[in-house]
């Protein structure tokens, strides 16, 4: 058992046995949609499509249920978890997040705290509800739906804030530093896939499916397996990020991140057919509040991707998103634009690995009691895939989506 799979068991443990032996905060969430799908199979069986619904999905399913645990342990630590159940591809049940939080008391001006388990780092502005998820649309920007799939951090991170009242400043600064283990195959999907826009989370017991692509028949990426295993330790390096928060009055929030996970892109684990990929970028998120009703969100990462002995695959990428959210009463409306690329720098003519594409996604939802809600979501998005040729394939699609939500929290 490598020591990522010993720290996953060792926290997923840990909060399941404080959860049951002391009093604990649980909320949940429930969300059933109603979903007419596109004609291009999903990537979650397999195909080409980026959306996470094809027209097989043109029916009700459970499209989320989750269990959010928070548990005080002591005056400093507490613990927290968090399950989720879904429909597809498979029926399945596994943490997207488990760990322990140390926040001491201190007199200090300064405020710091440590998060020890497995978590998202905290880049996203577009994701602050429970479990990770979002008020505004209910498919996530390009950038969160890769983050939420590839991203997670199984190690330890150190915030230290400048609190604007402790300093009487209309100011809050906070600095963020972690290191990590696992997320070696972080990369896996840009290459061979592309962004997509969907909102499935990934759990630490999952692997992520892709199509059948054509180079991998090739001799050089023989081992490589037809799916990723997103928090899987190949190469036993450690891998870091780095971020900085800024809030003004609560009307401004801004965060930058640089994340690398040093990985080592000559190491394969032939068993599983996960290779380390060296991948590393910066994310930019902005949120501003117009009034207590209006909000603008945006977001944009760029970075690089290498795998393999000589640079077999380079790659760039970048995202962005802009969104506008207002709500009126128990009514909030949402729009959100998208743009993503990824970019082939390599000269191993086999493997083609450029993508691009944009979407527009806009949401209507409306709380009818304090605990339930429904919403209609449209969504529309075209796509430029190279690899899509060789599985004989358009390489340039539209694809569109709709669908109908009726969520509960408790």
């Amino acid at each position: 058992m490598t020591i990522n799979h010993m720290l996953k068991y060792a926290v997923v443990s840990g909060v399941l046995l404080f959860s049951a032996s002391i009093s604990a905060q649980v909320k949940g969430l429930l969300q059933v949609r109603a979903v007419q799908g596109d004609a291009l199979k999903s990537f979650q069986d397999g195909g080409t499509g980026l959306y996470r619904h094809d027209a097989k999905n043109d029916s009700v399913l459970l499209s989320k249920g989750i269990i959010d645990v928070r548990a005080d342990l002591a005056t400093s630590w507490s613990a927290h978890g968090v399950l989720n159940v879904n429909q597809d591809p498979d029926v399945g049940l596994g943490l997207t997040q488990a760990y322990f939080t140390y926040k001491p008391l201190t007199s200090s001006a300064y405020k710091w705290h440590v998060r020890v388990g497995g978590f998202y780092p905290l880049m996203s502005l577009e994701n602050p509800d429970i479990g990770w998820t979002s008020p505004y649309n209910y498919t996530n920007s390009a950038i969160n739906s890769w983050i939420g799939e590839e991203l997670r951090t199984v190690g330890a991170e150190v915030t230290i804030k400048r609190p604007a009242k402790r300093f009487n400043s209309p100011h809050s600064f906070s600095l963020v530093g972690a290191t990590f283990k696992g997320n070696d195959p972080t990369g896996t999907l840009l290459s061979w896939r592309g962004f997509a826009m969907h909102d499935r989370q990934t759990t630490f017991n999952e692997g992520i499916r892709f199509a059948p692509v054509a180079a991998l028949s090739e001799y050089a990426l023989r081992w490589q397996a037809n799916q990723v295993l997103p928090f899987e330790e190949v190469d036993g390096r450690f891998g870091y990020y780095l971020g900085v928060h800024w809030d003004y009055l609560k009307q401004s929030q801004f965060r930058v991140y640089y994340y690398d996970n040093n990985g080592d892109p000559t190491k394969l684990n032939i068993s599983s057919g996960q290779y380390a990929w060296n991948t590393r970028f910066t994310s930019a998120a902005w949120l501003y509040k117009f009034n207590n009703k209006t909000r603008f969100i945006t977001q944009v990462l760029s970075g690089k991707t290498e795998m393999g002995h000589s640079k077999l695959i380079d790659n760039d990428f970048y995202s962005h998103y802009l969104m506008l959210s207002h709500k009126e009463g128990k009514h909030r409306i949402s729009l959100r634009y998208d743009y993503f690329k990824v970019t082939d720098n390599d000269t191993t003519v086999f493997d083609p690995n450029a993508s691009n594409g944009e979407g527009v996604t806009a949401s209507w939802r409306y709380a009818f009691s304090k605990h339930g809600q429904i919403g209609i979501e449209g969504s529309a998005l075209k796509s430029f895939i190279d690899n899509r040729a060789a599985m004989g394939l358009q390489q340039r699609v539209s694809q569109q989506q709709v669908m109908i939500n009726t969520q509960w929290k408790f």
